[in-house]
């Protein structure tokens, strides 16, 4: 059985439990464990004005954890930089926000190829390479230059955005090169799969030959699929029935008693839509006062990314916009939004949107969004909640009984939250068995081994 490794940006730290990491680590956790392999990423820490140095190396099992550490210019330039202030606002639509520079750009070539410098000695040569996300795009192209011949696959978890918006970014060409060297490129929708293959065509680059299967104008032939990412569904039930008992959800239980609850989770992000979304409610309250007092919304926004200045302005924004509509509209023994501004542990989150009356899951703009996948997951069977959800988030193409709403249309956002109070039970038990059927048979392993056997050689199936 071929070995397999994982790239990623970050690792999660070996040792951590699994009731700790999120679903994807729990997955590709799972697969390392089955066939033995490697993980190698970023420890997340910061080596100064020093040379990062060898790779820490720690063994769990059958699993070798590969860590390196990386400069204050790597962070800036890289992470911070190119990253996250160029690509991904790009690839969420937003040009009006895209810092584009060129010491950023040259920095993360620069860290992708430092990368490639630290993993070629450790492959062996039947090894399948998984690489994730917009950080590390260039990297199977550095390996190619290195000599390395094995199958490299590469999982994109935001959008991919439509070609005349990626063609605004000024190496757009060679990203697009970077992505065309690996044997299978997996992207969450049809939707993203569809821009690429058309921003290949139209650059050039490449020609779609039907199925997926696109052609460099060097000859070179790899594939291009849509891989849905999900959550480990079965796990998060147990964990969500199991978290009504805990403690601190009792406690919140106890705080929210005799109100609908209508929670948001996100991480504070522009491509999240919070200010609308509070908007939203407010205008929800406003056109229905029979529920001032009545309805909360909780919204758990945990800091992000605060050394990027698009954050640092959000995280502002969202908390002036919560307290000028608690302000205006709270009463003595009643807050309309709780905003939490904090990490929340996962299985404390799985509560919360098990006692919440409705899920609001409204992103501007979103690659998937698992949270509205957890939402559904984490209901009661014989009393669900309802998910309302942007058209906009990757998930809105599987949760397709949710109610639909546009989160650009503060009026639609507002009726939607109506409408989700009001369904009766019976509508409630339909939607929600719709989406839990379709979860339960499309959960974190099923995409991760989909994945895995589109990579695997001809005539090898993944295990």
């Amino acid at each position: 059985m071929t070995r397999l490794v994982v790239v990623s940006n970050r690792v999660p730290p070996p040792g951590k439990g699994e009731s700790q990491a999120g679903g994807l680590a729990v997955a590709l956790r799972a697969a390392l464990n089955r066939r033995g392999g490697l993980w190698m990423g970023w420890s997340g820490n910061s080596s100064g004005g020093r040379d990062p140095g060898p790779m820490t190396i720690h063994q769990e099992g059958p699993i070798t954890y590969a860590l390196t550490d990386l400069s204050k210019r790597d962070i800036d330039e890289y992470y911070s930089g190119f990253a996250n202030s160029t690509l991904w606002p790009l690839c969420h639509y937003r040009l009006d926000i895209t810092d584009y520079a060129r010491k950023d750009m040259a920095g993360y070539f620069r860290v992708n190829r430092f990368f490639a410098h630290q993993l070629a000695p450790q492959l062996r040569p039947d090894d399948v390479i998984w690489i994730h996300d917009y950080h590390l795009i260039p990297l199977a192209a550095e390996l190619r230059r290195m000599g390395i011949a094995n199958r490299i696959g590469f999982f994109l978890h935001i959008p991919f955005p439509p070609p005349d918006v990626f063609f605004a970014l000024p190496v757009y060409a060679t990203i697009l090169e970077g992505l065309s060297a690996y044997d299978l490129v997996g992207f969450q929708t049809g939707f993203d799969a569809d821009n690429f293959a058309s921003a290949i065509e139209r650059e050039g680059i490449g020609k779609p030959l039907g199925g997926g299967v696109i052609e460099t104008r060097a000859g070179r032939v790899f594939k291009a699929g849509v891989f849905p990412i999900s959550i480990d569904t079965a796990g998060f039930e147990t964990m969500a029935r199991d978290a009504v008992s805990l403690p601190a959800v009792r406690k919140i239980a106890r705080s929210l008693e005799d109100r609908d609850v209508v929670v948001g989770v996100d991480r504070l992000d522009y491509s999240k839509g919070i200010p609308q979304r509070m908007q939203a409610f407010e205008r929800f309250l406003r056109d229905n006062p029979a529920y001032q007092g009545r309805a909360t919304l909780l919204q758990v926004t945990p800091k992000s990314r605060s050394d990027v200045p698009h954050y640092l302005s959000m995280q502002q924004e969202v908390a002036q916009l919560s307290g000028r509509i608690n302000g205006e509209l709270a009463t003595l023994d009643w807050t309309p939004i709780r905003y939490v501004n904090s990490s929340i542990g996962h299985n404390i989150l799985a509560g919360l949107y098990r006692l919440a009356k409705v899920g609001l899951v409204t992103p501007m703009r979103d690659g998937m969004n698992l949270v509205a996948k957890e939402y559904v997951a984490a209901q009661d069977p014989a009393d669900p909640g309802v998910l309302v959800l942007s058209r906009f988030a990757g998930a809105a193409r599987e949760m397709q009984s949710a109610i639909m709403v546009n989160p650009y249309d503060t009026e639609a956002v507002s009726q939607a939250i109506a409408q989700a109070l009001s369904l009766p039970l019976e509508a409630r038990l339909e939607r929600h068995k719709a989406m839990l059927n379709h979860l339960r048979r499309h959960h974190i392993s099923a995409w991760c081994d989909a994945f895995l056997s589109a990579l695997a050689p001809a005539g090898e199936v993944a295990a």
